[in-house]
């Protein structure tokens, strides 16, 4: 029978380990003596990132700079590898995000020009971190004197004092809707990803400012065109109502006012999952993903491919990284989707969307009052959201308000800013739902196709090869 021993080394130099020998050696120590070190033993997966400049898993962005610093910008990290890129691939969106384009907007002048330093090389992204930087040129920082002493109502400046014991006066800092810069370009590059693979069209519009209300009906998502929202300073796809929103932002304005709105947002033609049918297979369409360029492999690929699948159950369910993104950006009060707070007022029978099958044996819903989404995960119709954005916070008009000594006084606030954010929000609208879909796709492919399928249920997502193609848009 085998046997065992037990040796335990001695405790404060003693050989015996009795009661009386520990007490002994306990009283010869003096407390000074004693150094005690402690190691974290919190596991990296628990810990906490508490910067709050970084969104995204496996596509992931994180934004850097201030509104009257040397410059803003961002930088990418999981893009894909061999995409082609530039900075016009940005620019058109940060021109449309850009201050200074219309009277209903800041007059602060900036062009917004973006560079990118890293990541890219003769034109195609390197699978390396992409860091873009847009300069600052038009900064006033003395329009801030009064502020770097009173709080602006319902502003940042007195929380950021709270919470850091410090903050950046001129501009407001991080709370600056400047800081969407980065949002933006890094937004440019995700829907230029998306439009590439699957076509993916991210459009948002303006749907109301103030007490005006674009009636629900009036816009057909299935026709909106990018032409029909830029072709007026509001962004509203329906000229008669456009003139009206104008209209009432014109009406504060001059007051030193200011007023808010919502913003609609859709999603066409979401990342889809590829028909591996025997069509697919044939040699002919195979010869023409090798040889065609991306608009004809895209036309093509449209007729037979169904958007479903994004989006995962319980804490990360699509409508909740949908919601966390738009309510990251600045100036929000609320997110709907779908039927919204509207659908509390149906019954089961009148909200519930209908299955059939369409002429291509895809699952599809007779309505859409889900938005696009079911139990968190796309399931192949439109997606469509609306974001409330609340009036601008810093106004020309006189203001009850305390110092950073407590004491109350009033604040008649200067600088340049929106008399209403969402004209210029709408960019950023379509920038922060591109970054979620772009981040769900990449965690759809790795999740759910690294291993074999079930061909009664799914359909294989299928990524064309890029230098297969010719890498023209």
């Amino acid at each position: 029978m085998a046997s065992s021993t037990l040796t335990s080394k001695s405790f404060l130099g003693s050989s015996r380990i009795d009661g009386a020998s520990i007490s002994s050696d306990l009283r010869k120590l003096s407390i000074s003596s004693v150094q005690i070190s402690f190691r974290s033993r919190i596991p990296k997966k628990l810990q906490i990132n508490a910067a709050g400049s970084t969104f995204g898993t496996n596509f992931r962005v994180t934004t850097f700079g201030e509104s009257h610093g040397g410059g803003v910008g961002c930088i990418i990290d999981g893009c894909p590898p061999r995409i082609p890129l530039s900075e016009a691939d940005m620019q058109f969106d940060l021109d449309r995000r850009r201050p200074g384009q219309s009277r209903i907007t800041t007059p602060r002048k900036e062009t917004d020009t973006c560079k990118i330093s890293s990541g890219v090389s003769e034109g195609l992204t390197t699978g390396t971190p992409i860091h873009v930087f847009v300069p600052n040129t038009d900064q006033r920082g003395l329009d801030y004197s009064e502020m770097s002493v009173a709080y602006r109502p319902s502003h940042a400046d007195a929380t950021y004092d709270m919470k850091y014991g410090v903050r950046s006066v001129q501009g407001g800092g991080r709370s600056s809707a400047r800081e969407t810069i980065g949002r933006v370009a890094a937004g440019g590059v995700a829907k230029k990803i998306l439009k590439l693979y699957a076509g993916t069209e991210i459009l948002a519009y303006v749907s109301q400012v103030h007490k005006v209300v674009l009636p629900e009906g009036v816009v057909d998502h299935e026709s909106l065109t990018l032409d029909q929202m830029e072709s007026n300073i509001v962004r509203c796809p329906d000229p008669e109502y456009a003139e009206k929103m104008i209209a009432a932002i014109d009406a504060v304005r001059v007051k030193g006012d200011s007023v808010g709105g919502v913003v609609t947002c859709i999603v066409r033609n979401a990342p889809r999952i590829l028909d591996c049918s025997k069509k697919f297979l044939d040699p002919e369409h195979t010869k023409l993903i090798l040889m065609a360029s991306y608009c004809a492999f895209f036309a093509w690929i449209k007729s037979i491919i169904a958007c479903q699948g994004l989006g995962s159950p319980v804490f990360d369910k699509l409508e909740a990284e949908l919601a966390k993104a738009a309510m990251s950006l600045p100036a929000t009060k609320g997110f709907e989707f779908g039927s919204g707070f509207a659908g509390t007022l149906l019954t089961g029978s009148e909200h519930n969307d209908e299955f059939y099958t369409d002429k291509h044996g895809r699952i599809r819903t007779r309505t859409n009052r889900s938005g696009g989404i079911q139990g968190g995960i796309s399931n192949g119709e439109i997606i469509n959201m609306r974001i409330a954005f609340k009036p601008t916070s810093t106004i020309g008009k006189k203001q009850h308000t305390v110092t950073r000594d407590k004491k109350e006084t009033d604040l008649i606030a200067r600088g340049r800013h929106d008399p209403c954010v969402v004209p210029r929000a709408v960019p950023m609208v379509e920038a922060m739902v591109a970054l979620v879909l772009m981040d769900q796709l990449m965690a759809q492919y790795s999740q759910c196709y690294l291993f074999p399928f079930n061909s009664e249920l799914q359909e294989p997502l299928i990524m064309p090869r890029l230098e297969a193609a010719n890498a023209s848009v």
